[in-house]
């Protein structure tokens, strides 16, 4: 371990083996460590037998569940857009050829106590229940816009400046009533309250043309995709990446010290007295806890049942969508359900999470809207976390450090966490120019 490194990363949660992946590519020295004797720190998989232990001590599950080894479920679980950054992250890199992805079935909003589908182009904007007559015809012609806008091509702009023009002076131009505005900009466009409203709305209509163009990427009722098997081989695949480009894992290290010289610059890291010097340390929050914040606090219920979600057209995944004005919170509420479809969970076995950013110390009541839309529940489990973001500046001391995981049931937020960081490392945009049409290769 006495030799010197680039960067070395400690914990193997998901951001960290992606940037310990992509910086190895980029042709870096890269050592990761981990405390832990397995990969995918706070973002792991668990089987049956580990969920009872960590949630219920040594209790053990009930023999209805089936084999503990058929289950595979990832404490953070979110679904990847199938245009999104993620996705092009892992066909750049080839990480793709150790994973194989399916298509998740259904994308759902709620409003007004019932969940919708989530109409995403204009032919759906005039068939969805969501909206009366005048309000499709309204919904139609945005959604045209959004369809044709090109930003290098002036005449798909309709006289706007989206880099000068708010997203709600676009809303405007066409007239969208608020329940329509929640649906676009929370269950589209993906925001996580309505901050967005008051910002340039180039980012806003990018984003709902990317909801638009993931959904005809594979034909299937949603924009989204996820690894058969769930994620827990996907830190492992960028390990793999990792290891192919000579970076170096070491997992099971404990104490992992980040050592300082005397101007306050990350030197090198040290574990069961030998040292490891590098230029530049990332790591998640729990290894520099003195150089992070809490911003908030996740509440989620883990919920076990043996039927689809009601109202669902009995998909086999789904991802659900509450705004937050619908349920008088400040912030969203994800329903997050998986199945034997993707190999999670036995077979006849469904598994769902309700997650939302917490505002109570009581995350039952504060859950409740998402849990009513499941139907009956065999086994649900009850759990909150922590989050944080970094305080320092990581030009001044070189500790990069990630922000812990959000509520969302997805990997936009994720990634563009991962991309900001890979860019203060190495001062260049990651180049994410690829032919997608190599996605559909891994998708089963």
């Amino acid at each position: 371990m006495d030799e010197e490194y680039d960067v070395i990363v400690l914990g193997t949660g998901l951001k960290e083996c992606i940037l310990s992946g992509l910086l190895s590519v980029e042709g870096l020295k890269v050592l990761h460590m981990d405390r832990n004797d397995y990969y995918g720190g706070d973002s792991t998989s668990l089987n049956l037998n580990q969920l009872w232990k960590r949630f219920r001590g040594s209790e053990k599950p009930p023999e209805t569940l089936g084999a503990s080894r058929d289950y595979n479920i990832d404490m953070i679980p979110k679904f990847m857009m199938a245009n999104g950054a993620l996705v092009r992250v892992l066909i750049r890199t080839s990480v793709t050829k150790y994973l194989n992805f399916k298509a998740v079935d259904g994308s759902f909003v709620y409003n007004k106590s019932k969940i919708y589908k989530v109409p995403s182009n204009d032919v759906e904007a005039l068939k969805s229940p969501l909206m009366g007559l005048f309000e499709k015809r309204r919904a139609r012609k945005f959604f045209v816009f959004v369809q044709d806008y090109n930003e290098n091509e002036p005449k798909t702009h309709e006289g706007m400046d989206l880099k000068a023009v708010t997203a709600k002076t676009v809303i405007s131009k066409y007239g969208l009533d608020d329940n329509t505005l929640d649906f676009i900009g929370h269950a589209l466009a993906l925001y996580k309250d309505d901050s967005y409203l008051e910002q340039p709305a180039i980012d806003f209509v990018k984003k709902v043309k990317m909801y638009a163009e993931s959904l005809a990427r594979f034909q299937g009722g949603s924009p989204y995709i996820y690894p058969l098997y769930g994620l827990g081989e996907l830190p492992q695949g960028f390990a793999r990446l990792s290891a192919v480009y000579g970076g170096t894992y070491m997992l099971n290290k404990p104490q992992c010290k980040v050592e300082f010289d005397g101007d306050g610059k990350a030197t090198g890291v040290t574990s069961e007295g030998e040292t490891a010097k590098c230029k530049k340390v990332v790591c998640d929050p729990s290894y520099l806890p003195d150089k992070v914040k809490k911003v908030g606090k996740v509440a989620r219920a883990i919920c076990l049942m043996s039927h689809p979600l009601p109202n669902t057209g009995g998909a086999h995944s789904v991802q659900i969508i509450l705004p937050q004005k619908q349920i008088k919170h400040k912030s969203d509420m994800y329903v997050f359900c998986c199945s034997y479809s993707h190999n999670v969970v036995p077979k006849g076995k469904y598994i769902a999470f309700v997650t939302t950013e917490a505002e109570t110390d009581n995350p039952e009541a504060e859950l409740k809207p998402g849990i009513d839309l499941l139907g009956p529940v065999e086994e649900i489990f009850f759990d909150t976390y922590d989050r944080y973001e970094p305080t320092n500046l990581d030009a001044s001391d070189n500790c990069f450090i990630s922000t812990s995981f959000d509520a969302t049931t997805h990997f936009e937020s994720t990634v563009h966490d991962v991309i900001a960081m890979y860019k203060r490392i190495t001062g260049k945009d990651l180049d994410l120019s690829v032919d997608l049409s190599a996605a559909s290769a891994a998708e089963e």
